[in-house]
């Protein structure tokens, strides 16, 4: 006696790319741009000629693109902008934006 079973697949998974998540700095009028150029050399592992030319970004028109990330790298690194600057008494925001 055999059996023969017949599977028939009716949903197929896609696999896709996570969302990914733009970074950015927002200007204020107290953080300094050394300090800001030291965020983007460590935290974001700028080279300090980039990290200069985002700070003047950042200074020109309000806000900076540090990087893109999926969703759990770009809220980590919001986080340790948010952190670094409370422990050194500058109001340095990050914000992150769906791409």
């Amino acid at each position: 006696m055999s059996t023969s079973i017949e599977f028939q697949l009716k949903d197929k998974t896609k696999v896709g790319y996570p969302k990914k998540y733009k970074v950015y700095l927002l200007n204020d009028d107290y953080t300094s741009m050394d300090f800001v150029v030291s965020i983007l050399t460590t935290i974001f592992h700028k080279s300090y000629e980039d990290a200069e030319k985002v700070m003047l970004e950042i200074h020109k028109q309000d806000k900076g693109l540090c990087g893109v990330y999926v969703h759990e790298i770009a809220e980590t690194k919001v986080m340790q902008v948010l952190k670094r600057a409370k422990e050194d008494g500058f109001p340095l925001r990050a914000i992150m934006e769906e791409e």
